[in-house]
Formats: C-alpha cells, sequence, structure tokens
C-alpha cells in the first residue's frame, strides 16, 4: 500500500526523524530485506550504547557489534541511494503540473558511498564506530544511518523542499508518492493499492485532473477520501462514489 494523509503535508518541514521513516517505507515496498536490516542495526547500536554506557568494554563484544551495524549500515544507504535513482524514471518531467523534483539520500554513509564501495565503507565506517567509543560513553551520539536526511528540490528553481510553500510542498509529496507506485508496479508487475486521505482539497483544478490522469495511469485500486464530492467529478464513471455519514456508508 501506498498512502498519503494530510499529517504528512509538513513532511519536508518537519524533523528528519520523520522523512527517514518516510524514505524506509519507500524503500520496504521494492526491498523485503530492508526493513530486517534497519532492525538489525538498530538492535547493535542500542547494544552498543548500552555497553559503552555502563563501562563494559570487551573489545570482542563492541568490535562484534560494530561488524555488524557497519555491514548493515552500508547496505541501507546503498538501499536508500538505489530508491532515489530508481525513482527518477518516474518523477514528473515538466510536462505535467506537478513540479520537477529531484531527491537523494544524505547522510555520512550515503556520502561515503557516493564515491567509494560498500565493502570500502564497510571498513571505514567500522573504523569511525572503534573510535567514538570514549566520546560515546560520555554521553556522545554516533553518526550513521539513523541520522540520514531525505533531501529533495525543485529542480527548476534549486529550491530545497522545506523553503517552498505550502501547496508546492504537497505538490512535491504527491509527485514523489505517485512515482513510487509506479515504480513499484513495475517491480512487481502489480499496482499498488493507493489511500489518499484528502488528497484533492489544496490542489487547483489543472494539478487535481493530473492526479487522476496518473491514478488511472497507474492502474491501481485508489481510495480518495474528501468533504466536497465536486471535486472528484472529473474521475466520472472511472470511480465509484460512497458518501459516510455516522454509523453508514452509502453508495452513489
Amino acid at each position: 500500500m501506498v498512502w498519503l494523509t494530510p499529517s504528512m503535508d509538513r513532511l519536508f518541514s518537519g524533523p528528519p526523524a520523520e522523512r527517514r521513516r518516510f524514505l524506509d517505507r519507500l524503500v520496504f515496498a521494492i526491498d523485503a530485506s530492508h526493513a530486517a536490516r534497519v532492525q538489525r542495526y538498530d538492535r547493535a547500536r542500542r547494544h552498543r550504547t548500552q555497553l559503552l554506557r555502563t563501562g563494559t568494554r570487551d573489545d570482542a563484544w563492541l568490535g562484534a557489534l560494530e561488524r555488524s551495524m557497519a555491514e548493515n549500515a552500508a547496505a541501507i544507504g546503498a538501499a536508500r541511494l538505489d530508491l532515489a535513482i530508481r525513482l527518477e524514471e518516474f518523477l514528473p518531467d515538466g510536462k505535467q503540473s506537478f513540479p520537477r523534483i529531484a531527491l537523494t539520500a544524505d547522510g555520512l554513509v550515503e556520502r561515503w558511498l557516493a564515491s567509494a564501495p560498500a565493502l570500502a565503507v564497510e571498513d571505514r565506517f567500522r573504523e569511525h564506530l572503534a573510535g567514538t567509543r570514549v566520546a560515546e560513553a560520555e554521553g556522545g551520539t554516533v553518526d550513521g544511518p539513523q541520522r540520514s536526511d531525505l533531501l529533495v528540490t525543485d529542480r527548476e528553481r534549486g529550491m530545497e523542499a522545506e523553503q517552498c510553500s505550502t501547496g508546492e510542498q504537497k505538490a512535491m509529496l504527491i509527485a514523489l508518492v505517485t512515482a513510487h507506485a509506479r515504480l513499484v508496479e513495475r517491480q512487481r508487475r502489480c499496482a499498488p493499492v493507493l489511500l489518499l486521505d484528502e488528497i484533492a482539497a489544496h490542489l487547483d483544478e489543472s494539478r487535481r485532473h493530473a492526479l487522476f490522469e496518473i491514478i488511472l495511469d497507474v492502474g491501481a485500486q485508489a481510495w480518495l477520501t474528501g468533504t466536497e464530492p465536486s471535486v472528484f467529478r472529473p474521475l466520472g464513471e472511472h470511480a465509484q462514489f460512497f458518501t459516510v455519514r455516522p454509523g453508514m456508508v452509502e453508495g452513489a
């Protein structure tokens, strides 16, 4: 499933942790192993932190945890970067009503992967972890995939998404999510279910029409909600309409 809700409208201006979770959710949809890698990394990181802050200095134990962290960190960063590259093919090209955007995963490991093979990045990150043991034992925090961010930019204006208006941010988010739906359909040969809550309320007419065309072109089963039936009328016979009242759902 691919979904958008009103609470996500401020994704680009909110904290990096929200964008990172969003990015990983997009990766999960095309790489089933990604969730397990993130869990293994987080588990090893928490265990390592606990050992360091309780004064346990077992080098063999710490080394094993750091090897696991490094191996999974490189794989996590590579999967995030790979998703960004794959999405490029499906992002708006400027001929549609949605903005042309560029995106990438940005973080310590992702930057290293841009100029070095994964095995070299594993070794470098493992050395980085070994070198931060004292600082982390004293309360510091280690850098890594848990601090990465999703960077989205308007190509035409060269402006980062967080600097754009709320309306433009929503348009960028829709462009990103619909591109991801196309990618999932291409990779799995089966379109995802789209759950789009209050998706059309703040779009102008041209963008609403463009969104409906994309949904129909993807061929996905899509559930769209809103409070104004008129915004969905352009879908015509391509959609079924339901009215939801307290304790009742009425079909049109």
